[in-house]
């Protein structure tokens, strides 16, 4: 992969500073890129200012100057308040404009985005995220971009400095669609890990021991690796993904198998452990806490 001289680069816009957000801004900032950060809560703009060129409130404030922005946004409102504050900027709006949309949202609306962007001359890419957010500290994601591959070209460089790899999987679309195939294996892995490493506790083994061993056998996950050690030591107050966030992607990869008729019976089991730990007050807590519901259901008095 081409390197790109970051520092004749021109500015870039981060639009929304949560988790994800903030961790591409922030690798992409230390990388030499320079970034305006957009978001509407005050205490994520506080908390990248240091950071970042600009910290905005306004998408107009911070697309100035910049021919790439990278969406991560939490709702189809957030998206559609985004497309609408581009419109509106008219003829300020940068020639040219690329946006990277990494948010795992319904295709139907990113459709819509795509089509009201490009009546403005701005090009959508679609282009989800696989990884939490404790990966995207570590620059351990895998981005799945699809859309106009000469736009993919623009933002390959760009990628080096927060992921691991961006895979090219087609036409607009297709990476939200494997978005959502690779999220269906997230929520069964998740709580898949939860039920094993109870298990052989209750056998007798060390949990954090099960983590090292397992996840080098056949049985191994990334989520045995990543969320594993979580769970082993009781810290998912300290969310990566948080549930209630988690409840958003369980609803859009329901709808999408409802819309195919894909019978998915693990998938279904599932639902119900999560909405049990958002009943049980994990929300803002990180999707390990799936562990606390199952290890409660077995008897055991585990931390909140």
């Amino acid at each position: 992969m081409t390197r790109i001289a970051v520092k004749s680069h021109p500015a870039l816009a981060v639009i929304g500073l949560g988790i994800m957000g903030s961790a591409m801004a922030g690798h992409l900032a230390k990388a030499g890129v320079r970034v305006n950060g957009v978001d509407v809560d005050m205490t994520a703009r506080r908390r990248m200012a240091r950071l970042l060129e600009s910290v905005e409130a306004l998408v107009s404030n911070a697309l100035v100057g910049c021919k790439i922005a990278i969406t991560s946004l939490p709702s189809v409102g957030a998206l559609d308040a985004v497309v609408e504050q581009i419109i509106a900027m008219g003829k300020q709006c940068p020639k040219g404009l690329v946006v990277m949309e990494t948010s795992t949202l319904p295709l139907t609306n990113k459709l819509q985005a795509r089509d009201e962007l490009a009546a403005v001359g701005v090009t959508l890419l679609d282009c989800p995220l696989s990884g939490t957010g404790a990966q995207a500290k570590k620059k351990d994601l895998a981005i799945y971009a699809s859309g106009d591959k000469k736009a993919i070209g623009r933002i390959r460089g760009l990628c080096q400095h927060f992921s691991r790899v961006v895979y090219d999987v087609g036409v607009f679309g297709n990476g939200t669609q494997m978005k959502l195939v690779a999220n269906l294996l997230v929520a069964l892995h998740n709580v898949s890990t939860a039920e094993a490493l109870l298990f052989g506790q209750r056998l007798g083994l060390d949990q954090m021991q099960m983590v090292n061993v397992l996840s080098d056998g056949a049985g191994g996950s990334r989520m045995l690796s990543v969320r594993g050690p979580v769970m082993a030591t009781r810290t998912w107050q300290d969310a990566a993904m948080k549930v209630g966030v988690w409840q958003k992607d369980m609803q859009i990869i329901g709808d999408a198998l409802k819309d195919a008729q894909v019978p998915a019976p693990l998938f279904a089991a599932s639902v119900p452990i999560y909405l049990a730990a958002m009943a049980q007050g994990h929300a803002l807590h990180d999707t390990a806490a799936v562990y606390a519901v199952l290890a409660r259901m077995a008897g055991e008095d585990v931390p909140q």
